[in-house]
């Protein structure tokens, strides 16, 4: 995906970001609490506050440019049966990073069909940079979007005050510098290079999402932890969490043919639309399982697509 970011995901001991995504495994961690990274007096580094603007500027500039939308898609952007399978195909099946000398690079390789077997929990955890107010608006935001994740997929998902298994992180710049005690605590498997990953993440990676899958089936996902800014302004930082969060369902990989949806470096999209809302149905069919390749799903994917989308193939 984009938003400028990593999805990444460790198969076997570790965890996945947002323009990519890797795949790890570590062991079920405890009920970890909403933790306050920072102290409340901490005043915002210079650099966070550079980066407050160059995501304002940012979020501007795609919408002068008529991106960003927030309609989900319609008249302009029909939905067909076959690019619907394609777009399945190309996203579920496929990663856009790759671990290569230790750090997350842009290669595109083919994978697995993969997904959460157990229900996901969604738990938020805020730095201390971030403003009770604006802390309430986010829980909202997420609670929200779970449970239309949970409606649209038939998946189990909804959010939680403590003992989560997928962690979103509310962080500005300092505190995702400082972050790794709150990283080893809530998955304290986790490897010294992905928190070198996190905690020095680029100002172009606008977030990010880390999936861990199970140690025996590394298709099958145990938990995540996803990284928004909290720079961001408001429609940017509500297009990272649910371009994250879905991401870390299972829906790793862009597809430039991908469209009306998140999934899609073009920016065109800010919020999950009716064509994303389909590839998570598709994702957790149960005439689908973990594992799957595309070659061995492609006929199922074609006749869910069908069943999903009225109207010529």
């Amino acid at each position: 995906m984009m938003r400028n970011g990593i999805v990444t995901a460790l198969a076997g001991a570790a965890l996945a970001a947002l323009a990519g995504c890797t795949t790890t495994t570590a062991p079920p961690t405890s009920p970890t609490p909403t933790v306050v990274i920072a102290p409340p007096s901490v005043t915002p580094s210079a650099e966070s506050v550079a980066y407050v603007q160059y995501y304002a500027n940012v979020q501007q500039r795609l919408l002068t440019q008529g991106l960003l939308r927030t309609d989900g898609g319609g008249p302009d952007t029909p939905i067909v049966p076959r690019n619907l399978a394609a777009n399945f195909e190309q996203i579920a099946f496929y990663n856009e990073y790759a671990l290569s000398n230790g750090r997350y690079v842009a290669l595109e390789t083919p994978s697995t069909l993969r997904r959460w077997e157990r229900p996901v929990r969604i738990q938020p955890h805020f730095g201390a940079s971030v403003p009770a107010s604006v802390q309430s608006n986010d829980r909202t935001v997420l609670t929200q979007y779970a449970e239309r994740l949970a409606r649209v997929s038939g998946h189990n998902i909804r959010t939680v005050g403590s003992g989560g298994n997928f962690h979103v992180l509310y962080l500005n710049r300092d505190e995702q510098m400082g972050s790794e005690p709150l990283l080893r605590q809530i998955m304290p498997s986790i490897s010294a290079g992905l928190i070198r990953e996190i905690t020095n993440m680029p100002r172009y990676n606008f977030c990010s999402v880390y999936m861990v899958s199970q140690a025996n089936n590394p298709a099958i996902f145990v938990s995540a932890i996803a990284i928004i800014r909290t720079e961001h302004p408001d429609l940017q930082r509500r297009s990272c969490v649910h371009e994250e969060v879905a991401q870390g369902l299972g829906l790793p990989n862009d597809s430039p043919a991908a469209r009306p949806s998140i999934f899609n470096d073009d920016e065109e999209f800010a919020l999950l639309t009716t064509h994303d809302e389909m590839l998570l149905s598709m994702l957790y069919n149960p005439n689908l399982r973990p594992g799957m390749t595309a070659d061995e799903a492609r006929p199922t994917v074609r006749l869910l697509a069908q069943g999903l989308v009225a109207g010529p193939s």
